[in-house]
C-alpha cells in the first residue's frame, strides 16, 4: 500500500463557524485532523495601544468593543482596576446595579453561543429561541444605556445613571399592528425593574424549551460527548477558565473564591462537569443561566427597598448632577475638567479579575501618575482557549472542529485586541 500523504486544508476565514476572523491551517490525514494551527490577527484593532492614548474615562467605550457579546463585562473590569488604584468607594446602590447587569449580560452571552453553536452543528431552531429572549435583555440595556449594545454605562465610582421607571414602549407601524403592539406592550407598563423581574419569572420555561430540543437529542449527543476532551489537571495547564474549566471538573468561580462587588450576599451555585467534554461545557453553561436567573432576582428584592445615590458624589472622578452644573461655578469647572482633561491616578500597578461569562477577564493597569495609563494589558478569557486548538482537535474529523470551536466559546474582539 502507497503511503497516504496528509494534506493542508484553509479553515477559515470565510467558513461561517470560523467566527469571520478566524483562520485554521489544518492537516488532515483523509478526514482527521493530524494538526490545527490557528492563525489570528485578522482582526486587530490595538485596544490596549489606544487605551493608552486617552484619559481614563474615555477608554469605557471601548471596551465594549472588545467582547461584543458581554459588553458590560468588560467595563466592569476596567472600572475597578480604575477605582482599585484610586481607593474609591462606591455607593452600594450601585455595585447591586452591576451585578444585575453582569448576570444580565452573562445570560446574554450564553444566548448568543448556544444559538451560534447549536446553528454551526446543524440545529437551527436554538437560533430562533435564543435571539427571541436576547431581545427582552437588550432592552434592558437600551432602556438604562441608550444603546443595544454597546452600553458605556459603568463609571469609576458606580454607573452612568439610576435604573429608568419607565420602559420603551412598541408603536403601532407599518410592520405591527396596533393589537400586536399592544401584545408586546403588555409587560412594559411598570418600571424597569418590574420588567426584569417579568423576564425572570418567563426565563426558567424558556431555559427547559431549549434543554428538551437539545440535552437528550440524539443527534446532539453525537455531536458533542467525547468531542475535545480535557482533562482537570490539563485544563489548568492550559490555563483555561470559566465554563470550560468547570467543564472540566474544576470548581473554580471568582464570584465566590474572590468575590466583588456584593456577590459574597448572594446565593448560588457552581455548576462542574465530570468529562471535559462539549456536551459536559453545554450542560455547565446552560446551568449557570439558572443560576443567573436566581442572581438577577436577589437583586431585583433588595434594589426595589433601597433606593439610593448610583454614583460617586466626589466630583473630582464623576460629573456633578446637570442641575449643580447650572447653578454652582464650581461643579461647571468640575464638569468641564473632567471632560477634557480626565483625572489622574496615584502612581502604580494594579491587577483586577472579574468572572467574565468566558473565564476570568482581568486588567493590568500600570499608572505613572498622569491622566491616562502608562500600560495597559487585558487578560482576555479567549485566547488561552484558543491555544489549546490543536491540542483539542487533533484525532478528530473535520467536522468535530466545528464544535470546538463552538463549544469553546470564542469572540474574535477579545483574541484579537
Amino acid at each position: 500500500m502507497p503511503d497516504i500523504k496528509t494534506y493542508t486544508l484553509n479553515f477559515g476565514p470565510q467558513h461561517p463557524a470560523a467566527h469571520g476572523v478566524l483562520r485554521l491551517v489544518l492537516e488532515m490525514e483523509g478526514e482527521v485532523i493530524v494538526r490545527a494551527d490557528p492563525h489570528i490577527g485578522l482582526l486587530h484593532r490595538g485596544t490596549e495601544k489606544l487605551a493608552e492614548t486617552k484619559p481614563y474615562n474615555q477608554t469605557i467605550g471601548y471596551l465594549d468593543r472588545l467582547d461584543y457579546i458581554s459588553m458590560m463585562c468588560n467595563e466592569h473590569g476596567y472600572v475597578l482596576a480604575i477605582e482599585k488604584l484610586l481607593g474609591l468607594d462606591i455607593p452600594e446602590r450601585a455595585k447591586y446595579i452591576r451585578v444585575m447587569f453582569d448576570e444580565i449580560t452573562r445570560i446574554l452571552n450564553h444566548l448568543m453561543w448556544i444559538a451560534t453553536h447549536a446553528l454551526d452543528v446543524g440545529a437551527m431552531t436554538m437560533f430562533l429561541y435564543a435571539f427571541r429572549e436576547r431581545e427582552d435583555l437588550l432592552d434592558l440595556y437600551e432602556a438604562v444605556s441608550g444603546a443595544r449594545m454597546h452600553a458605556n454605562y459603568y463609571r469609576p465610582g458606580g454607573v452612568a445613571r439610576d435604573l429608568p421607571d419607565a420602559m420603551p414602549q412598541y408603536q403601532e407601524s407599518h410592520w405591527r399592528s396596533k393589537k400586536e403592539a399592544n401584545r408586546l406592550n403588555e409587560n412594559r407598563q411598570g418600571s424597569l425593574l418590574d420588567f426584569t423581574e417579568d423576564f425572570t419569572r418567563r426565563f426558567p420555561t424558556y431555559i427547559d424549551e431549549y434543554e428538551t430540543l437539545l440535552t437528550d437529542n440524539r443527534i446532539w449527543k453525537q455531536r458533542t460527548v467525547g468531542i475535545g476532551v480535557v482533562s482537570e489537571e490539563r485544563a489548568y495547564q492550559l490555563g483555561f477558565t470559566g465554563p470550560m474549566l468547570r467543564g472540566s471538573g474544576v470548581e473554580w468561580d471568582l464570584r465566590k473564591k474572590q468575590p466583588y462587588e456584593v456577590y459574597d450576599r448572594m446565593d448560588f451555585d457552581i455548576p462542574v462537569g465530570t468529562n471535559g467534554d462539549c456536551y459536559d461545557r453545554y450542560l455547565v453553561r446552560m446551568e449557570e443561566m439558572r443560576q443567573s436567573n436566581r442572581i438577577i432576582i436577589q437583586c431585583i428584592d433588595w434594589l426595589r427597598k433601597n433606593p439610593g445615590i448610583v454614583l460617586t458624589d466626589n466630583h473630582k472622578v464623576a460629573p456633578p448632577r446637570r442641575e449643580l452644573i447650572k447653578a454652582d461655578m464650581e461643579g461647571l469647572i468640575h464638569h468641564f475638567k473632567l471632560f477634557t482633561e480626565g483625572y489622574t491616578l496615584p502612581e502604580g500597578e494594579v491587577y483586577t479579575a472579574i468572572e467574565h461569562p468566558k473565564g476570568e477577564f482581568g486588567v493590568y493597569l500600570v499608572s505613572d501618575g498622569s491622566n491616562k495609563p502608562y500600560r495597559v494589558k487585558f487578560r482576555t478569557t479567549g485566547f488561552a482557549h484558543l491555544s489549546s486548538m490543536n491540542e483539542m482537535a487533533k484525532g478528530h474529523m473535520l467536522a468535530d472542529v466545528v464544535t470546538i470551536i463552538g463549544s469553546q466559546d470564542i469572540v474574535f474582539g477579545d483574541i484579537d485586541r
